[in-house]
This record gives C-alpha cells, sequence and structure tokens, in this order.
C-alpha cells in the first residue's frame, strides 16, 4: 500500500541474520534460514515494512562466486521465504574486496551507508523511521550512518562478541528484533 509517502525500512543484512552462515555461499542448495527469520520477514510484510537486503559480498571481488551464482542465491532466497509467506522487497549488495572499501573508492560496502542512501532514494524510503538489523557491528554503523536505528542480533559473527557491545539494542535473533519494532 504505497500513498506517495517515504515508508519505513527494515535493512537486513543477510548472512548470518536471515540465513545460516556460510563462508562464501555460491550454491543456492547450500542456503538454509535460520530458525524464525521467514515468520520475522512476514511479520514485517503483514506490518507493511520495506524488506530490504544488504549485503557485502567481497565473494565476487575474490572469484568465489559471480553475480550470477548470487542472483540464483536470492531467487532460492525468495522460494524459501515465500514458502513461508514471506518476501524481500529488493536486494542490495557490494561486490568488492575489502581492500577496495578501505581505499575510500567504494561507498557501498558496509559500514559505508551507500547501499542503504542507494536503497531509500530508489524505493522512497523515509530512513529516520527505518531500522537497520545485522549480526555485526559493521551493519548497524553502515545503518546508522544511514540515518537509521540498528538492532544486533547474536546469530552468526556476533554470537562471538561480548555482551557489552556498543549498539542500540541487541537480539537473540532475527524473530526477536521483530518483535521490538512492529
Amino acid at each position: 500500500m504505497n500513498t506517495g509517502v517515504p515508508r519505513r525500512a527494515a535493512f537486513l543484512d543477510r548472512d548470518g541474520t536471515i540465513n545460516l552462515e556460510v563462508d562464501y555461499l555460491s550454491d543456492p542448495a547450500e542456503l538454509c534460514l535460520i530458525p524464525g527469520s521467514a515468520a520475522a520477514i512476514a511479520q514485517l510484510n503483514r506490518a507493511d515494512w520495506c524488506v530490504v537486503v544488504v549485503t557485502n559480498q567481497s565473494g565476487i571481488a575474490r572469484g568465489k562466486l559471480t553475480e550470477v551464482d548470487l542472483t540464483a542465491i536470492h531467487r532460492r532466497l525468495d522460494e524459501l521465504l515465500a514458502a513461508e509467506g514471506a518476501h524481500i522487497d529488493a536486494y542490495y549488495h557490494c561486490p568488492h574486496h575489502p581492500e577496495f572499501g578501505a581505499s575510500g573508492a567504494c561507498t557501498c560496502r558496509k559500514p559505508e551507508p551507500g547501499l542503504f542512501l542507494r536503497a531509500a532514494e530508489e524505493l522512497s524510503l523515509d530512513l529516520s523511521r527505518s531500522w537497520t538489523i545485522g549480526d555485526s557491528l559493521r551493519d548497524l554503523e553502515a545503518g546508522v550512518r544511514a540515518g537509521t536505528g540498528g538492532v544486533l542480533v547474536r546469530t552468526g559473527k556476533s554470537a562471538a562478541l561480548p555482551s557489552e557491545s556498543p549498539t542500540s539494542y541487541s537480539a537473540a535473533d532475527l524473530a526477536a528484533a521483530v518483535a521490538s519494532l512492529v
């Protein structure tokens, strides 16, 4: 239901937030949802949040997967989510190597906010009413730099972080994060 008014969005990291972390996921058959993540996304969909995946995919620059592989992985993710009544509104990814981002040449690799800003412009999103949910401080930093709130989920990479990590909020997983927002 788009009224022309900028929508709120949930910017979700992919690996370790929606699906189990796999180093350089390149095969759609290896994609496995974290329990509860599809139901959480469906809850966002029902509440009329725009659901946007923002993901660093340096495996492309490293030659571990191609853009075609990434598209196939996202198609598989769409299939798994649809089976549980959920959907992603848009995918944004950074294909660059971390060194490219460190050089200042890349503005899309998280923690840079480029993917968020691009999505906000293209999808008419209100960043001040939006939230970023991810499993790393880099995810949250990108969202905060773009103007969103942030929730660190304790799945994926963040499971090893100390419990006193500096974040806006933390939650056990995507389902708990979404329950606190919707």
